[in-house]
């Protein structure tokens, strides 16, 4: 007698099978942390562009507008870049809580770690919305507005490591050496460090008082001085794909388009200074390009750290034969 036993991998009769990781589940939320990632990148860049064009303020009230939802007659460009800043966030917001929820939910059917490093990150975006209730509260001081950045660099940081990992996390792959990973790590601390010494340059107005008045030159000059090894650090990383072993899949074009985007933003860094932050357009993509340099920075060190696990089949049921 040949029995034919198809059993489900969601079975709660199966439970060793059904806590393997599922490729669909994986990859439909992957899909929703790349979105994430794109969502934040654009949120810091909406930031710059709030702080560029002095509309930090132009919402007196929080987390209302004008005590409104939409503000009517009151919108204008200044108006509208706050308004649209807080949306973005609320919906960045939302999504990662979603997130966080189903990583919980379903957390037998996914990696480990997900549901605690999700769960980081909604901890993150709470955070920085209290800092950005507090900038406005607090009339944008300094201090705050620094933090109300790094908390966003950060949160861009790991939410790209998040989605890298996820994208990772059906495909075997082998780690690079221990001397990429320091490297790329490196790249990426020197990368956030001047991003850091950017945003508190501009939180402080010091190189618009130092144009002027010449009051604040340090905090230029600081971010001048550490923009050359952080350079250095990501061309030295893409330089070093040469020496990788083969089978680094993306890892390679990652680093490559990170010595790409730093070579842009250095020029626009010089191009900045030169225009004497006179053009809008070119000091916001600046910021830009430095949120997109963080994102791309963790994902060559989310993907540096290699994923040991074997291929998931993207099949949902097996089969068994037994004699008797």
């Amino acid at each position: 007698m040949v029995v034919s036993v198809t059993t489900n991998l969601n079975s709660p009769l199966n439970p060793s099978i059904r806590s393997r990781p599922d490729p669909v589940l994986i990859q439909r939320l992957a899909l929703l942390a790349s979105h994430l990632v794109v969502a934040l990148v654009a949120l810091v860049g909406i930031g710059g562009a709030t702080r560029v064009m002095e509309a930090g303020l132009a919402c007196p009230d929080w987390p209302l507008c004008y005590g409104r939802l939409l503000p009517g007659r009151q919108m204008n460009l200044q108006v509208f870049l706050e308004w649209f800043h807080r949306l973005d966030a609320f919906v960045v917001g939302v999504a990662l809580l979603v997130l966080t929820a189903a990583s919980f939910f379903w957390r037998r059917r996914l990696p480990a770690w997900l549901p605690w490093l999700a769960a980081g990150t909604l901890l993150l975006v709470l955070v920085q919305g209290g800092l950005g209730a507090l900038t406005v509260t607090q009339l944008l001081a300094a201090p705050l507005v620094t933090a109300h950045l790094a908390t966003a660099l950060l949160l861009v940081a790991l939410t790209s490591g998040l989605y890298q990992r996820l994208a990772m996390a059906n495909r075997a792959s082998i780690s690079p050496p221990l001397w990429w990973q320091l490297l790329a790590s490196l790249a990426l601390v020197l990368v956030f460090a001047q991003c850091l010494l950017g945003g508190t340059m501009a939180s402080q107005w010091a190189a618009d008082q130092c144009f002027s008045a010449g009051h604040g030159c340090r905090w230029l000059l600081a971010h001048r001085q550490l923009a050359m090894p952080a350079a250095l650090a990501v061309l030295a990383l893409a330089a070093a794909t040469l020496l990788l072993p083969p089978g680094q899949g993306q890892l390679p074009g990652l680093a490559q388009g990170a010595a790409v985007l730093v070579l842009a933003q250095v020029s626009l860094g010089i191009w900045t200074l030169k225009l004497q932050l006179q053009a809008p357009l070119v000091t916001i993509g600046h910021q830009l390009l430095a949120a997109l340099l963080v994102a791309l920075l963790a994902a060559v060190l989310a993907r540096s750290l290699g994923n040991s696990g074997q291929t998931l089949p993207m099949s949902q049921t097996s089969s068994e034969v037994a004699h008797g």
